[in-house]
């Protein structure tokens, strides 16, 4: 089982009943304001997500489909997007460093 909390660590947004997020499809989530920081989405199907102001630092992503997902305001810093696919994001501006 895993529990996805806010940014903030306090409130619970989801409890997922699986023991990896590779693979998962989390196609139209609602995870806005989450705490994902180091979680592993290779290969995960998260199109049409809403990531809005998502802490996504170190998250890897590798070969996972973003298409569609609202990524606005999300701290992308570090993340692995190596053979992601993604399009324009709905708004901008996200942010990406590393």
């Amino acid at each position: 089982m895993i529990e996805i909390y806010d940014r903030k660590g306090f409130d619970r947004l989801m409890v997922i009943e699986a023991t990896s997020l590779k693979n998962i499809d989390l196609r139209g989530v609602n995870l806005k304001d989450a705490n994902l920081v180091q979680y592993d989405f290779s290969g995960a199907d998260l199109r049409d997500a809403n990531l809005q102001d998502a802490d996504l630092r170190l998250v890897d992503f590798t070969g996972a489909d973003l298409t569609g997902a609202n990524l606005s305001g999300a701290d992308l810093t570090g993340a692995i997007l190596t053979d992601a696919k993604m399009d324009k994001p709905k708004v901008i501006p996200i942010v990406i460093q590393g």
